[in-house]
């Protein structure tokens, strides 16, 4: 019998890949970094483009490289390269690459020589998020780089793109401004010969709530899983990932006792405590302690004392609660117990942090849905 697990539901992967790509005349590339964002990379892969998804997304060149391997063969494009790195093997495999930086782009010419092959390639323009990509001063030096590189038949510019600062705020002046600055670069790539096909720079907050921003390829990422870019909205998504584990023990204490490391928590009255086997090595984050939520025995708990780095304690009152019943940490909320988003609530961070956390060896993910068919082999 399981003691702790975490279930992914495929079909709503695929169900809200499938609702994005609804709503937009552009491609959808459906981003799996992160291991798909805690939810397994691969079997997330394949739910997406069971929804329509046309490409996929990754940070790393590693990540490209087992997506190839897996035998997926639709476009995939990785953006994330520190210098040396044998990107040859990216070109060979037809992987999509990023450059922003005339080092880059020499690095991928080499690269394509090696393979006997022209890479595919992506040129970044940094809109104001001040993070990757070539700023407007650096741009038309890269630009130029690229178009030389291009007519060698080195290279072959496949898209320019650029990333959002606070598309989760659909309305932010930002979102307006970077849309700006990235149609004045694309202006300036036309100058120099560069006419990419794919122009993209909506991430998941754009592809759900600024269609002006679609151009011709959109990068849901986080919305893939079902959880909103956009706090107070939810778009019709459903959440893909429950975390959820079998209580080991329960005890009575009086009151007054003081309840796991530290003793921040104390009883009010005799109590019940409950055992759940989940801890920060498993994902539950430890600045969630005295807050997190956890639904058990049809009741909505809260954290009792620290979390540790294998179990959580309940303070469940005198309920009926035994040891094998099934505590839920977050799931799609149906049944009013928590979800991602109370956690991140609960711990001062994001959903993203929440889900990208789950998933350790001790703690399996579990696959259900019509898409799981052959999705985790």
């Amino acid at each position: 019998m399981w003691q702790a697990e975490v279930r992914i539901d495929l079909d709503a992967i695929r169900d809200n890949v499938a609702l994005m790509r609804a709503g937009t005349t552009a491609e959808v590339m459906a981003v799996v970094k992160g291991d798909g964002y805690g939810h397994g990379m691969l079997p997330s892969a394949r739910a997406a483009l069971a929804g329509g998804a046309t490409w996929l997304g990754v940070a790393t060149l590693e990540e490209g490289l087992v997506l190839r391997r897996a035998g997926l063969d639709v476009p995939v494009l990785a953006w994330l390269h520190s210098p040396g790195q044998a990107l040859h093997e990216g070109v060979t495999a037809g992987i999509d690459l990023s450059a922003s930086t005339l080092g880059l782009i020499d690095e991928l010419v080499t690269a394509a020589r090696r393979a006997e092959r022209q890479a595919r390639v992506h040129l970044k323009l940094d809109t104001g998020l001040s993070r990757g990509g070539a700023t407007a001063a650096e741009w038309p030096a890269v630009l130029e780089a690229a178009a030389k590189a291009q007519a060698d038949g080195d290279i072959d510019v496949v898209g320019v793109w650029s990333h959002f600062i606070s598309s989760d705020l659909p309305d932010d002046p930002t979102v307006d401004h970077q849309l700006a600055a990235f149609a004045d670069g694309l202006a300036v790539a036309e100058r120099y010969g560069i006419n990419p096909r794919y122009r993209h720079i909506a991430n998941s907050a754009a592809t759900l709530a600024r269609p002006d921003a679609h151009y011709d390829l959109v990068r849901p990422g986080i919305a893939c899983y079902g959880l909103s870019p956009v706090a107070g909205r939810q778009f019709g998504l459903r959440p893909a990932m429950t975390a959820r584990a079998r209580v080991a023990q329960t005890k009575r204490v009086p009151a007054g006792q003081g309840v796991s490391y530290g003793h921040t928590y104390y009883t009010e009255r005799e109590t019940t405590l409950a055992l759940v086997p989940l801890g920060y090595a498993d994902g539950v984050p430890r600045a969630a302690s005295n807050a997190g939520p956890v639904q058990l025995g049809g009741k909505r708990r809260r954290v009792a004392g620290r979390v540790c780095m294998d179990q959580i304690v309940l303070d469940v009152g005198d309920d009926e609660v035994a040891a094998g019943d099934v505590a839920t940490l977050f799931g799609p909320g149906d049944d009013g117990g928590p979800t991602a988003d109370d956690w991140a609530e609960a711990a001062g961070t994001i959903n993203y942090e929440i889900v990208t956390r789950f998933g350790s060896m001790r703690v399996p993910r579990v696959y259900d849905g019509d898409a799981a068919t052959g999705a985790a082999a």
